[in-house]
């Protein structure tokens, strides 16, 4: 990879981190459950290709098969935590009355 794609790369991470941000600070809170359960979505897709690369043949690839297990790792903490956050939320929303 020569050194003008790294700085490319580089500078749309930069952007996306700072656009990210940005964006997620000017969510109204009534909003953040409907966004974490389409974030939620969005990881559970990341868990199945995570899942699906991690068990294709790659032949003798020590380091593909390491890596693919620790995205399904890390894709699989993002879905179950961003669902209980989504819960929690959810519970404050119901009423306080009998249960």
């Amino acid at each position: 990879m020569d050194p003008s794609s790294i700085v490319f790369l580089a500078f749309i991470l930069i952007l996306s981190i700072f656009l990210g941000f940005e964006l997620i600070a000017k969510v109204p809170s009534t909003l953040h459950t409907p966004l974490m359960s389409g974030s939620n979505a969005i990881s559970g897709i990341t868990l199945l290709g995570a899942i699906s690369l991690t068990g294709a043949e790659t032949g003798n690839d020590q380091l593909a098969l390491y890596l693919g297990t620790a995205a399904v790792a890390f894709a699989t903490m993002n879905v179950v935590g961003g669902y209980l956050v989504t819960d929690r939320m959810l519970e404050m929303f119901k009423a306080k009355g009998k249960k």
